[in-house]
């Protein structure tokens, strides 16, 4: 097989990877080395421009310019090596398909939010602090405070929000990616897509915030994340009712999570929690602590039941179905083009 007739193979075989092993602890991970540098890019831009919001949001979009194309053109320096003769060729097939498992995050998302239902069952009045702990790790809001029907929401919120942003984001672009490599053969593949919307998404998670500094330092992350992001959550939004029968409510529940998510600030995450909540069957939203600010979130399917276990796990559920149908779709349509 050619190297270009490849892409969407690796897609797939990164796809399993990532469901087998998730994120190893032992291997570096890409995500930490683009923390690393944009420490230290921060740490210079920001003793070279101070207070000054100009000088901020120029050194935060020159962080922006390093970060994502430097992570793209690694990816595409990697993508090269496929061209090299065999054997070689099957230990860099290897590098790239481990390469590009680390961008999605589908067994890491599931494993740490089943971590908080697990450590629920044995909580008591007083003993809510393991289920706390666990969901501190994949939520920015104060969990001190949330009792069982707030760590149950939030839990549901963050497995929403971040199928999108961890699985359905990245491996949008790395699709995108592999089908390019059918035209353009060696032009940037599913790597260097996948690696530069990591790169935004990793800005946005560490500058994208309006305090202090970084409300001027993290705009140009944080509108290129959203950008990046917008047409996968719009699809998610399309194909999800396609997986959570029955398909006859298919229109009224992508209306429905328009009109619930259009309320939300963030152009993305209120659509992406307001299709499970319709789809699953389950009311999100309401009053968020994030350190001494308390933020009223628009509800997202009011009416429906309240977060429960059962809730949780099939929102879980229809993301791993969601993600198999986007896989199919990825084939059906390498193969319409190669007819």
């Amino acid at each position: 097989m050619t190297p270009e007739a490849m892409g969407v193979l690796l897609v797939l075989a990164a796809a399993l990877l990532d469901q087998l092993i998730g994120d190893p602890r032992q291997i570096l991970h890409p995500v930490v080395v683009m923390g690393w540098i944009i420490g230290r890019l921060r740490y210079w831009v920001e003793r070279c421009a101070g207070d000054d919001p100009i000088k901020l949001r120029v050194g935060g979009s020159l962080i922006t310019l390093i970060l994502v194309l430097g992570s793209a053109l690694t990816g595409w320096c990697l993508e090269r090596l496929l061209w090299l003769p065999f054997p070689w060729r099957w230990l860099c097939i290897s590098a790239l398909t481990l390469s590009l498992a680390s961008a999605l995050a589908a067994r890491s998302l599931r494993d740490s939010v089943l971590a908080v239902l697990i450590a629920l069952p044995s909580a008591k009045e007083g003993g809510l602090e393991p289920a706390r702990k666990n969901l501190s790790w994949i939520v920015g809001r104060d969990v001190q405070t949330l009792d069982r029907a707030g760590l149950l929401r939030a839990s549901a919120e963050t497995a929403a929000e971040n199928a999108v942003d961890g699985v359905f984001a990245p491996l949008f672009w790395m699709g995108l990616g592999a089908l390019v490599w059918m035209v353009l053969p060696k032009g940037p593949g599913p790597l260097a897509m996948a690696w530069a919307f990591k790169a935004s998404s990793t800005l946005d998670s560490m500058l994208g915030y309006r305090t202090g500094r970084l409300r001027w330092l993290g705009t140009a992350g944080a509108r290129l994340d959203d950008l990046l992001t917008w047409l996968p959550c719009r699809l998610v939004m399309l194909t999800l009712p396609l997986v959570c029968p029955p398909w006859s409510l298919w229109a009224e529940r992508v209306q429905a999570a328009e009109r619930d998510g259009a309320a939300d600030p963030s152009p993305n995450a209120g659509r992406s929690e307001a299709i499970f909540a319709h789809c699953i069957g389950i009311q999100l939203g309401g009053e968020n602590r994030y350190g001494e600010l308390l933020v009223q979130k628009p509800l997202l399917g009011a009416g429906q039941p309240t977060a429960e276990v059962p809730l949780v796990r099939a929102v879980l559920n229809a993301s791993s179905r969601l993600e198999v149908f986007w896989l199919s779709a990825l084939v059906i349509i390498q193969l319409a083009i190669s007819l």
